[in-house]
């Protein structure tokens, strides 16, 4: 069969380079739940890759594939909780909002993860500038969007002045759960202490 040579002849197609890593979601998805549960175990000064390889089911390799150290990997996962944050609640009043919110962070830093791995990356954020920085990026970003709607909502609604101190209210909303559970690692809260919470915040904010 001739064909004619004026026209263009379809390229071979390439072939991907022998050993061309392809980094496979599901690998690195299995690796970052096992640097959650090697953090809680062991703490970050004795979590090591080998650790971390053996709980996700896979090989050193695989690890520093997508890492070069604990440190980096650590470092990128903190960093990632600042872009998920927590959803803005939406409750349809400021008190119901900070309820809700409340609720929610109080689960999540009494969760045996959260409540291992937190006040022991606090402590190793000491000694290490890299993690202390990310460490603060991540808490002070997360938080900063969740409080800043609630208080924009509530500006919107006429419930709290325009102009109010955005940071103020970030420390006042934020910083009551987050000394109770991960400075003074005190116990759960006791009956009635949410919603006693909430109200003295929601006339804290009110006074900004």
């Amino acid at each position: 069969m001739t064909t004619n040579s004026d026209e263009p002849q379809p390229r071979p197609r390439r072939r991907a380079p022998a050993g061309a890593a392809v980094l496979r979601e599901d690998v690195t998805e299995a690796i970052r739940a096992a640097v959650f549960e090697e953090l809680a175990a062991a703490g970050y000064a004795r979590m090591s890759i080998e650790g971390i390889a053996r709980r996700a089911g896979v090989g050193k390799t695989a690890v520093y594939r997508r890492w070069r150290s604990k440190l980096h990997l650590v470092l990128d996962l903190v960093s990632a909780i600042a872009v998920q944050g927590l959803p803005a609640p939406d409750t349809g009043s400021l008190e119901g909002d900070l309820r809700l919110l409340y609720e929610v962070t109080s689960r999540a830093l009494r969760h045996p993860v959260a409540s291992q791995i937190l006040p022991d990356l606090q402590a190793e954020a000491a000694r290490n500038p890299d993690i202390a920085e990310a460490l603060q990026k991540a808490l002070r970003e997360g938080q900063d969007s969740v409080a800043r709607g609630i208080v924009t909502a509530a500006q919107e609604r006429g419930e709290l002045r325009p102009g109010a101190d955005h940071a103020l209210a970030l420390d006042l909303i934020s910083g009551p759960l987050y000394w109770r559970s991960v400075v003074i690692r005190g116990p759960k809260p006791p009956k009635g202490y949410l919603e006693a919470l909430t109200r003295a915040t929601t006339e804290a904010l009110k006074a900004l």
